[in-house]
């Protein structure tokens, strides 16, 4: 991948965007550069910009929690961008944390009364189900401007957090989960091409099992959220294989699991993940795996060729890999001529405490400059560049440290333009749903249990 397809790729970010989120270039001002907002119009007041809110404003003795599931360098890098463009500035004592085991802690420190002032949520359920109970408090009451965001985030992302007419979530992260990694050298030697189609992945990782390799590696291991990758599988066929309407009927519950098109879905991931021909291991052991660690796979003898996982994933490649020439990608292929599909996820912002630090804290983080210091940020000891793809539009290409968060920031506003991209399903059911029995139907699955017993099981979790 060459540095002008990184460019190209999101020299039309902006642009893609706006259009798929259906804004009016007539109707709205172009953003200002420096705090992330739309100028005003002639009949409001005009807000001053970051560097005269920052230079006056004085948050002395005050401190933010943020609380959130990246951790490693991702976590590095958001404590390093907080303290240079919100501490600094402000004199604030902002702090991010990161957990493993976030959907579980996240839980049990609302219910002991001891919330964070912001949470990071990879579930859009989540937040819409903090709203239900009255914990999260309205971006309307925090005094933001809903139609401003919208022209920076887009009305589908700003919509994910939406509950009873107001928005309980800003987005902080996007990220393109439909993605195939795999070992350029040994595709190079053997002459691999790479498949636009299910079929040709099948035809594909026979030919390999032929040649003495192993197709695929899968580990769906991640702590408490352990099963969220085998769900991944089902989402990105599912939107290969259904309109994206009936992907929307079955995150709302009104497509059940134990339906025809769902247990399809499952029945073509069971292709790759129950022939074990095609797996490093065994099923019973993908749960056992850790996500984290299932990538490795691709760059060992004996290990893997393929392995599909997110843009984010490049983390947990080993140190010194080079992109395009050790690994690279191609997206997931078509099931069904004519369904395309784009799978997304990333993280909404949902606010637990109303005070001005932490309302600047979200208007500042969110914003155009910590946003692209974020995703240009390079750890200084490993030399890693960091994989968060930002949802503002005003990040342009220069903001990113390599090409494959470019190219991945394309995909997303094309599927975005064209309306054929969805956020995770399990991200955006009830939690007791998305992260509870869909996670745990995916575990028990792969460890033996049947299919006619998993899928209802997962359907009686639904909220009555």
């Amino acid at each position: 991948m060459r540095k002008t397809t990184r460019v190209l790729a999101l020299t039309v970010v902006g642009a893609l965007l706006l259009a798929a989120c259906g804004v009016d270039d007539d109707a709205v001002d172009a953003p200002d550069e420096e705090n992330g907002v739309e100028e005003p119009t002639e009949d409001e007041p005009e807000a001053p910009d970051d560097e005269e809110v920052t230079d006056e404003l004085d948050l002395a003795g005050t401190s933010v929690s943020v609380f959130g599931a990246p951790t490693s360098v991702e976590e590095a890098a958001m404590n390093a961008v907080i303290q240079e463009y919100f501490n600094e500035p402000t004199g604030a004592n902002a702090q991010y944390e990161g957990s493993d085991s976030f959907e579980e802690q996240i839980q049990i420190r609302i219910e002991g009364g001891n919330p964070p002032d912001i949470a990071l949520f990879p579930q859009p359920g989540a937040v819409i189900e903090q709203a239900e109970l009255g914990n999260a408090v309205a971006l309307e009451d925090l005094g933001f401007d809903i139609s401003e965001l919208e022209a920076i985030f887009g009305e589908y992302l700003l919509s994910l957090g939406e509950y009873e007419g107001k928005h309980y979530g800003i987005p902080t992260n996007v990220n393109y989960k439909s993605m195939v990694w795999y070992n350029v050298p040994v595709f190079e030697a053997e002459g691999y091409e790479t498949p636009d189609t299910w079929d040709e992945l099948i035809a594909l990782s026979e030919q390999m099992v032929a040649d003495g390799y192993t197709p695929f590696v899968i580990g769906t291991g991640s702590d408490a959220a352990t099963g969220w990758p085998a769900t991944d599988w089902m989402e990105d066929i599912m939107l290969r294989t259904v309109d994206p309407e009936v992907y929307d009927a079955w995150v709302a519950g009104e497509l059940p699991f134990d339906s025809p098109e769902v247990r399809n879905a499952a029945e073509i991931f069971a292709e790759i993940a129950f022939n074990e021909d095609f797996i490093v291991g065994s099923t019973a052991n993908i749960p056992d795996l850790d996500f984290r660690d299932a990538p490795d796979a691709l760059f060992v003898d004996d290990g893997a060729l393929m392995h599909r996982q997110a843009s984010f994933v490049t983390s947990f490649f080993p140190e010194g890999t080079e992109l395009g020439v050790d690994v690279d990608w191609f997206p997931f292929p078509e099931i069904e001529a004519g369904q395309q599909g784009a799978l997304i996820a990333g993280e909404l912002a949902a606010v637990f405490a109303d005070r001005e630090e932490v309302r600047e804290f979200i208007r500042i983080y969110t914003g155009q400059e910590a946003q692209c210091a974020g995703g240009g940020y390079v750890d200084p000891d490993s030399g890693e560049a960091i994989q968060r793809i930002s949802p503002n539009i005003e990040v342009g290409p220069e903001c990113y440290a390599d090409d494959i968060v470019a190219q991945s920031a394309g995909e997303i506003v094309a599927a975005l333009e064209a309306g054929t991209a969805r956020f995770d399903a399990s991200d955006l059911m009830p939690p007791a749903v998305g992260s509870g029995s869909f996670w745990d139907g995916m575990n028990e699955w792969m460890r033996g249990d049947d299919l006619d017993e998993v899928l209802p099981r997962i359907d009686a979790a639904w909220p009555s």
